[in-house]
């Protein structure tokens, strides 16, 4: 049975060193016509959520969302430079994402909360976008709530693939809010402890499997094999 397998971007992928915190500072500057007073509240949350609670935090009311999207897309622009600079890959993640390109039974993309012109730029900076189907992923415009994201990206797969609706998916992610998409979609998840939350947390919020990094690929490999026979 073929497997579906969807990446977090930030932290899981890629560490991208603040520039992430960058560009939604400059997007809100951009709307509000003033600089923010504190970072965004990211952890998880896609752009749909943390565009109106930027603006909630500092009184301000909310932009609408084209505009919104519109302003994101601007501060990402041209960012690679900088991800290239001050950023980098995290270990085992170009070997895991080459290996899972190479599997025909995989259908390997990403689910994040980045909208899509800025998970290019920030997986284009490393070269990743290549890996990776970036044609049938999920992004922070397609929902608020990061659980309808596996449905926006099954939908996807189903469509440009064939693949069918019933398809087992694995979700591979680095927070508490990673998990809880992945199980309100009916989906598997695995949950690196590759950002700001420890591995004991990811466990406490019920990820199906904890990983310290993306290291060891054969046995990446061999589990995410076991999840699609298993069904």
């Amino acid at each position: 049975m073929p497997l579906i397998v969807l990446w977090d971007v930030d932290h899981t992928l890629i560490e991208n060193s603040g520039v992430s915190k960058e560009i939604y500072a400059a997007a809100f500057t951009a709307l509000a016509g003033r600089s923010p007073e504190r970072p965004a509240p990211t952890e998880g949350r896609t752009d749909r959520a943390i565009i109106p609670a930027m603006f909630h935090e500092h009184g301000l009311p909310a932009p609408d969302w084209d505009g919104a999207r519109q302003a994101l897309e601007a501060a990402g622009r041209g960012r690679e430079p900088a991800l290239r600079h001050r950023g980098y890959v995290l270990p085992g993640v170009r070997e895991a994402l080459e290996a899972l390109a190479s599997d025909p039974d995989i259908c390997s993309s990403v689910l994040t909360g980045n909208i899509t012109a800025n998970a290019r730029v920030k997986l284009g900076a490393f070269g990743l976008d290549e890996l990776l189907d970036m044609n049938v992923g999920a992004y922070g415009e397609d929902a608020e709530d990061r659980a309808q994201l596996v449905d926006a990206a099954r939908m996807r797969i189903h469509a440009a693939h064939g693949i069918v609706l019933g398809t087992p998916v694995v979700l591979i992610g680095d927070t508490p809010r990673d998990v809880r998409a992945a199980h309100e979609a009916h989906a598997y998840c695995i949950a690196v402890a590759s950002g700001i939350h420890s591995a004991q947390q990811l466990l406490s919020a019920r990820a199906d499997l904890v990983l310290s990094d993306l290291t060891d690929t054969h046995a990446l490999l061999t589990h995410l094999r076991s999840l699609s026979t298993a069904r």
